[in-house]
């Protein structure tokens, strides 16, 4: 296991903000895949009032002790938001989002990186897994429409949980792959990306994210290195001491 993730669970009577966001969203979770599957009123009822909890649980994680205005706000807007997401029967059984990233290497043995137009981030591109593309086909898409590079997936690197890397606040697994080059030319998508480019090991720019875990398994890959598949080890115990 190459991955070096976040923090296991912490000593009994202690709970960092990423535990309180694991627990807010996991009874999120629960409550609306419970939502999906009952048609009983008083479950709902009971299904709703896990999520006020839930939201209490975030609100708290956020902004300390949930007391003022402020906080009740986002208290109420995390409900809103979780109820609007509740599908009926199997589609409303809440699992993470998955988000597919793209390792590309050049015959120089250079990374492809982008920008982010909106916080200025460098990072490989990364998009949402799209219905009807396999993930392998989603990296080589949004590679194409992010830089206009062309190129081909060649090994599966990493399957990490989001979350628990501090990536996002929410359930979201990350597929990671190793792609070769093939062609196109470089070409900034308009909308979301300042700028792309090749980088070597030693030029990669200040402000790119997570490279102290991603950049050494990268670079191996782009230089034929062999590899395993990493993937977070399971903590012990699994959910709680």
């Amino acid at each position: 296991m190459d991955v070096d993730p976040a923090a296991g669970p912490p000593g009994a009577g202690s709970a960092s903000t990423s535990d309180l966001v694991r627990w807010s969203e996991t009874l999120a979770a629960i409550a609306r895949t419970g939502l999906g599957f009952t048609d009983n009123l008083y479950e709902r009822e009971r299904f709703e009032e896990v999520l006020n909890v839930a939201a209490d649980i975030k609100a708290a994680a956020g902004a300390g002790a949930p007391i003022d205005p402020e906080v009740e706000r986002e208290q109420a807007h995390f409900v809103q938001e979780w109820l609007e997401s509740v599908g009926v029967g199997v589609p409303g059984y809440v699992t993470p989002k998955v988000a597919i990233g793209a390792v590309v290497g050049n015959d120089d043995g250079e990374i492809l990186l982008v920008q982010r137009a909106d916080s200025g981030i460098w990072l490989y591109p990364t998009g949402w897994a799209d219905v009807g593309y396999s993930p392998a086909e989603v990296a080589v898409k949004e590679v194409a429409e992010e830089t206009g590079i062309v190129c081909e997936p060649r090994q599966l690197l990493a399957v990490i949980d989001g979350q628990r890397m501090g990536f996002s606040r929410f359930g979201m697994y990350m597929l990671l792959f190793h792609c070769a080059a093939t062609g196109g030319e470089l070409t900034a998508h308009p909308l979301e990306c300042a700028d792309v480019g090749w980088f070597g090991r030693d030029e990669l720019p200040a402000a790119t994210a997570g490279a102290q875990w991603w950049a050494p398994r990268a670079f191996a890959a782009i230089d034929g290195e062999p590899m395993t598949t990493a993937f977070d080890p399971v903590r012990s115990p699994v959910w709680r001491v």
